[in-house]
């Protein structure tokens, strides 16, 4: 059996607004239908996982599962376009619409912006099964958040490298490894 690793959320969370899982470990759908999935593809297209989103009272809860990264930490961010075409630059820069825009990082005092998000890590086979918590993006039609579902649609991307939370523009987090675009569930 593989570790779960839980990854530091943005904000706590009531215990009412945890997702549900099922049996088999998918979250499971809630009458609202405040869902979306992404497909998680590397570089040279091949599929190597997916995210969940599901829509809390309070934010936005994401469930990562993907295989062949490196093992170790990796940075992880919603980007603002829709796309993925490798290298993954067509996803753009982070969502981030304040006025003015944030700078990037979990840990920077003026930060942060709304695409930033815990680091993921990879187990030694390279696999993640990880959930990351956010209050500062949202896939449902109210609530807290930038919404995601705008006419361009929104990313999730996992880069090569950690992201060290405070340095401009990503982080330090590198390239962008894996990419998959966000759709309504």
């Amino acid at each position: 059996m593989r570790p779960i690793v839980l990854v530091a959320a943005l904000a706590l969370m009531p215990l009412s607004a945890c997702a549900s899982m099922a049996p088999g470990g998918d979250m499971m759908r809630a009458p609202t239908g405040d869902f979306g999935e992404a497909t998680l593809i590397n570089g040279d297209g091949a599929r190597v996982g997916r995210a969940m989103f599901r829509q809390g009272a309070t934010g936005l809860l994401i469930r990562i599962e993907a295989t062949g990264l490196t093992p170790g930490w990796h940075g992880v961010h919603i980007h603002a376009t829709g796309e993925c075409a490798a290298p993954f630059t067509s996803a753009g820069a982070h969502v981030n619409h304040g006025e003015p825009a944030a700078p990037h990082g979990l840990l920077n005092p003026e930060g942060p912006d709304d695409g930033d998000l815990p680091n993921i890590h990879a187990a030694a086979d390279g696999s993640v099964n990880a959930e990351v918590f956010t209050t500062r993006a949202r896939i449902a039609d109210t609530g807290p958040g930038q919404w995601l579902w705008d006419a361009d649609g929104s990313a999730l991307i996992i880069h090569a490298s950690p992201d060290d939370h405070t340095s401009q523009p990503i982080g330090g987090a590198g390239a962008r490894v894996a990419c998959g675009i966000m759709a309504a569930g």
